[in-house]
């Protein structure tokens, strides 16, 4: 079989329709210059007036101060009657992001002052918060714990998440100096910031101190991961460092600076992820628990409360039939499966309650037995309802085509006095196609009258209007 190679000209056709690596490099760079812009935040920043903007913020006093404890009075509403829109509503107000940008603000750009100042200030943010919400969770008609209130009683890692993102979106928007945009951003501080807050005013009013504990922990993890992600995108827009004539006093608030920001990292990274392992050791949890009720054993009171990290502990109480002494030991060997080693798996039940489950199926059977008797009942008296519906049907259409006899010949009897005797029949005839019913009077007339064949007319006549009869017969003996 003879070979046809390709000749140079095909082959330079071949190599010119595919892209070379200049093409390929091209378009990898366009890529990478477009991606580059779209996310490039550097762009237009403006650093010298978001410094202002972020320091003229941080002061909480005069009308600042009634904005923030008004607002923090509509988000304790909100909570106590579980409702989202009057929480956000108190987000759009609120002005709690000052004092903690300023933290995070000073510690990147190495201004003492600037932190000294915003400390103090988000101290007495602290206590106007929670004076307010203190004050309205007094009263008693406003103690009711709500899922609103329960939800912010202790940190979790989505809190974190929130924090951290809603502290990202403040910053950059900021550094545009876009109101509208800063705006939104604020709301995404406050959504960090006033429910934890007010659930903490509300744990002090009602002297539950878990609930203040864990609602103030959740306020100052979302604080420290709101100042951090601030810190940050400052140091990332190599934001101007305030200078001091002092050489001496530089290096010391340098090193004191960068000291607060290690030591504030250093903790947030703590934090977030003990908040991530303890979200994982509930999650695997509930995770062994709902497979354990898929197993056919029965658990009551299921909370929250009876899974413990810090114990490393699941606690479980069924009801039912014992589990055995190998059933448990199945149970415990299966915890290292759901990732849950060194855990303590506690299962309490009472007493064997076969005879009490018994009785109440023998309860539930004799109830089922008393409904299908109840039924077969009612449907014997709907059945006869509707026998003395069609009878009443009957017999009114009965005494709808009786005649009045009675009256009627009283009143013949006045106005025809020649008349001695009548009588009145149904007369039912048919021509073998159709029947018809006919009412007929039979009279008896007085020898003295003298017309009786014109007495007769003139009451078969008087008749047929009397009952509203189309056809009636008179007849004479």
């Amino acid at each position: 079989m003879e070979n046809i190679e390709p000749n140079k000209s095909e082959q330079n056709s071949v190599v010119n329709d595919s892209p070379t690596k200049d093409e390929v490099k091209g378009a990898w760079h366009t890529i990478k210059q477009f991606v580059f812009e779209l996310l490039d935040i550097r762009l237009d920043t403006d650093k010298k007036g978001t410094i202002e903007d972020i320091k003229g913020n941080i002061s909480m006093k005069g009308h600042t101060a009634w904005v923030l404890v008004f607002s923090i009075l509509i988000a304790s509403i909100g909570l106590n009657i579980s409702s989202t829109a009057v929480v956000i509503g108190a987000m759009l107000i609120s002005p709690l992001m000052g004092p903690i940008l300023g933290v995070g603000l000073s510690i990147g750009i190495n201004d003492i002052d600037t932190l000294k100042r915003s400390l103090i200030n988000l101290g007495v943010m602290i206590g106007l918060s929670l004076a307010t919400s203190f004050l309205f969770f007094l009263i008693p008609i406003f103690r009711d714990e709500t899922p609103e209130i329960l939800a912010r009683t202790a940190p979790d890692v989505r809190d974190v998440f929130i924090a951290i993102a809603g502290g990202l979106a403040l910053i950059i928007a900021l550094s545009r100096r876009n109101e509208q945009t800063n705006t939104i951003a604020g709301v995404a501080i406050a959504t960090a910031l006033m429910p934890p807050l007010c659930t903490a005013g509300y744990g002090l009013a009602t002297w539950n101190l878990s609930y203040f504990g864990g609602a103030m922990f959740l306020f100052t993890i979302n604080t420290i991961f709101i100042a951090l992600a601030t810190f940050v995108i400052v140091k990332f827009l190599r934001f101007p460092m305030v200078k001091y004539i002092n050489s001496t006093k530089r290096k010391r608030i340098a090193r004191t600076a960068s000291f607060v920001a290690l030591i504030v990292f250093a903790g947030s990274i703590f934090l977030f992820f003990n908040l991530l392992k303890k979200n994982q050791f509930k999650q695997a949890a509930k995770h062994f628990i709902n497979d354990v009720k898929k197993s056919k054993i029965s658990i009551i009171d299921e909370e929250d409360k009876n899974i413990s990290y810090k114990n490393r502990s699941i606690k479980l109480i069924i009801y039912g039939n014992k589990l055995s002494k190998e059933d448990k030991d199945y149970w415990i060997a299966k915890l290292p499966e759901y990732g849950l080693n060194n855990t303590k798996l506690i299962l309490q039940q009472g007493m064997d309650d076969s005879d009490l489950r018994n009785e109440v199926k023998n309860l539930s059977d004799l109830y089922t037995h008393n409904q299908k008797i109840i039924t077969s009942r009612d449907e014997s008296i709907k059945e006869k309802e509707e026998k003395i519906k069609l009878l009443e049907t009957e017999l009114s259409n009965y005494y709808k085509n009786q005649i009045p006899f009675l009256q009627i010949s009283k009143e013949a009897q006045i106005n025809y006095n020649g008349l001695s005797n009548l009588s009145y029949a149904k007369m039912i005839k048919t021509n073998f196609n159709t029947m018809d019913t006919i009412t007929v009077f039979n009279t008896k007339w007085y020898d003295s009258v003298p017309n009786i064949s014109q007495q007769k007319l003139l009451l078969e006549k008087w008749l047929k209007t009397r009952l509203n009869l189309d056809t009636v017969v008179v007849k004479t003996e």
